[in-house]
């Protein structure tokens, strides 16, 4: 039986259409919550934040609305638990551990580009309201942030014990190296007139191994 203050759950809610694009493409295999997330960021990506709202998250997940209330309370919600995902996933997609600064740097470029370049990413980036953006990546230390600073801190640390790395205290080098590469991709858009793509990726490059270097 429902709670009391959650939404009630009607038979047409129930009879939900199929689901579309993302959440489809993976079939019945994807968990619940993995269909929720693809097709909220298909809405996104496809119609934009501002028409992200549960009802229609829900309908292109095939669920009902009170499934979607039951894992997360709004929209907002659903969107962090989404960059969440998405971040980490990218995290983990490139190797951000080498043995000296060179491979260190390139493997932050590359996050940086691939996260710049996030269809996800990029739409809210683009939105004339990004706070829900801000909110998770930049106001917060949420769980994509300490995912990507602990990656940082153990790169760091394995440049150190190799010398091309400069001393300090490695989660404090690992945060000001996220702050360098966030703010590189929230500013990209306003710059890439004066700084295009390969100039982009070698001045970053350059930033972080200047800031790193013994």
């Amino acid at each position: 039986m429902s709670s009391s203050n959650e939404p009630h759950e009607s038979s047409a809610e129930s009879a939900a259409e199929p689901a579309t694009g993302r959440a489809a493409e993976r079939g019945p295999e994807r968990g619940t919550d993995d269909a929720i997330l693809d097709a909220a960021a298909d809405l996104i990506v496809q119609l934009g934040v501002g028409r992200a709202q549960l009802a229609e998250i829900a309908r292109r997940a095939g669920v009902s609305r009170p499934t979607v209330y039951r894992r997360w309370p709004d929209v907002r919600a659903v969107i962090g638990a989404l960059l969440t995902r998405e971040i980490a996933a990218t995290r983990d997609a490139v190797r951000l551990t080498g043995t000296d600064r060179g491979a260190f740097v390139d493997g932050v470029v590359e996050v940086a580009v691939r996260l710049r370049d996030h269809p996800v990413l990029g739409a809210l980036l683009r939105s004339g309201d990004s706070d829900t953006l801000f909110e998770y990546v930049v106001d917060r230390l949420g769980a994509s942030q300490r995912g990507l600073l602990e990656a940082l801190r153990s790169g760091i640390e394995q440049g150190q014990r190799h010398g091309s790395i400069r001393a300090g205290e490695p989660l404090e080098l690992a945060a000001m190296v996220l702050l360098i590469a966030q703010s590189t991709v929230q500013s990209h858009r306003m710059v890439a007139p004066v700084l295009p793509e390969e100039a982009w990726r070698r001045e970053l490059a350059r930033a972080l191994d200047g800031y790193l270097a013994p």
